[in-house]
């Protein structure tokens, strides 16, 4: 009821010790194999065909492959839905690279040699194209790898479809037969009511009224734009890099409490790069780069494979040094940390000589009692204060919050600031004070002994 009209279903567990989703899973959770699953999706899905959500049931091969008694619609890879990261996908563009190599470029005469004319007649082509042509040879060789294995990709309908144009009937008016489940018409294709079979049997038709699908099925939920969740690829090796686990209860609530607030708060984060053959975000050590295309990256995994044949150009390897990074990560941050001491230590005496002079000391107080004001005043935004000096203050502060250099990378508004903020809190003695980060300030003076006790 809300416009969907087709549920595709790929019955695909995971491998043993793989994840699909949700990164390490419980070691007592057991993974089903093909055949239990695709049981378990037919068991649901026949549920919902006696309470009337789903209208009928095939597969892939039999819907996209197999075409219809009429030839209303054509076997073409253009109805083929795509899903990235699906079976068909990729198994459909190497399935055209190795046409392209076998042909040559002449597909119409591979076409001849593989297809008869009367199969081209029941797909629904009578003088292919050049594009035609490689359009149906890859649905051949496509077909013959689904063909196997066709009962594990499951397509549930969920809304009728007319049996002359295949097009999903979602509203108007709607002619079927009780005795026939499959005959199905939609308002544009009806001609008589009734039908008759191959034997010459003659059945009525019934008509029924499709008014129950809104006619705009857009809903009003506001919409979080956010990569992680764009592939389940970007979301598997970011949970991977930051170790967001679900192996036990404590670790999926912490994971569960962090990927909400990365939903909330987008930020540009590196997954790692993307794969050109198996288009997995797992290119995080080593990878292989073409020389002459730029967005051409090659895995380790499928260059193990594939080898040098894997890209028809030259490859050069790169490689991240993390062994070298984790060796050194240590005495680096010990570093750091040192020198950020020595910069604050020495920024927070700078701070209480400039107010022991006697003309800087003055003007620091004026600025405190400015600096009050700020936090005191009341002005809505449509009116802004009278005095400018209050909306120079609101406007450093609107800075400060931005700012990506801050006081280590020399930003002297920030500078300003921060020394008005840490000299207000040398003094301050208001346990409830509402100036922003005067309660942290006065901590860390104490720690270091450097608040006025008078």
């Amino acid at each position: 009821k809300r416009g969907f009209s087709t549920c595709y279903i790929w019955a695909c567990p995971p491998s043993k010790r793989n994840d699909y989703i949700l990164y390490c899973h419980p070691k007592d959770q057991k993974t089903p194999n093909k055949d239990k699953l695709r049981s378990w999706y037919h068991s649901m899905l026949k549920k919902a065909t006696e309470e009337k959500i789903v209208v009928g049931l095939t597969n892939i091969y039999d819907h996209f492959f197999v075409p219809t008694e009429k030839g209303g619609s054509k076997v073409t890879l253009s109805r083929l839905p795509y899903f990235n990261g699906d079976f068909w996908c990729g198994s459909a563009m190497e399935k055209a690279r190795t046409i392209e190599k076998e042909s040559r470029g002449d597909y119409e005469k591979m076409l001849k040699k593989q297809v008869s004319t009367r199969a081209l007649k029941t797909m629904g082509h009578l003088n292919p194209s050049k594009d035609a042509a490689k359009d149906i040879l890859v649905m051949q060789k496509l077909g013959q790898d689904i063909l196997p294995t066709k009962e594990n990709f499951i397509v549930a309908h969920l809304q009728y479809s007319c049996m002359h144009c295949c097009e999903v009937i979602m509203s108007g008016k709607r002619w079927f037969c009780t005795e026939c489940k499959k005959f199905q018409e939609c308002e544009r294709c009806h001609t008589s009511n009734e039908h008759t079979l191959k034997n010459g049997e003659v059945h009525p038709l019934c008509q029924a009224v499709v008014d129950d699908i809104p006619s705009s099925t857009k809903h009003n939920d506001t919409i979080l734009k956010n990569g992680l969740f764009e592939d389940r690829n970007i979301f598997l090796s970011f949970c991977q890099k930051y170790q967001f686990q679900f192996d036990t209860l404590r670790r999926a609530k912490y994971s569960s409490m962090m990927i909400l607030y990365h939903l909330s708060n987008p930020s540009p984060m590196n997954f790692g790069k993307r794969c050109s053959i198996c288009c997995a975000h797992n290119v995080f050590q080593k990878w292989w780069k073409c020389e002459v295309c730029p967005d051409c990256i090659i895995c380790f995994a499928c260059y193990k494979d594939r080898g040098v044949d894997c890209h028809e150009h030259k490859l050069t390897q790169n490689e991240h040094k993390l062994a070298e990074n984790n060796s050194t990560s240590q005495s680096d941050n010990q570093e750091s940390n040192e020198k950020m001491m020595l910069k604050l230590e020495n920024f927070l005496k700078n701070v209480s000589q400039f107010r022991n002079h006697e003309s800087h000391g003055k003007k620091m107080l004026k600025l405190e009692m400015k600096l009050k004001h700020v936090f005191q005043c009341q002005a809505a935004s449509a009116k802004p204060c009278s005095d400018t000096s209050c909306c120079q203050f609101k406007k450093l502060f609107n800075h400060a919050k931005s700012c990506t250099t801050h006081i280590k990378g020399g930003c002297e508004h920030c500078k300003k600031l921060w020394t008005i903020l840490i000299s207000h809190s040398m003094d301050c003695k208001d346990s409830e004070c509402r100036i922003q980060h005067c309660s942290v300030l006065k901590k860390r003076l104490e720690y270091r002994g450097m608040r006025s006790k008078s």
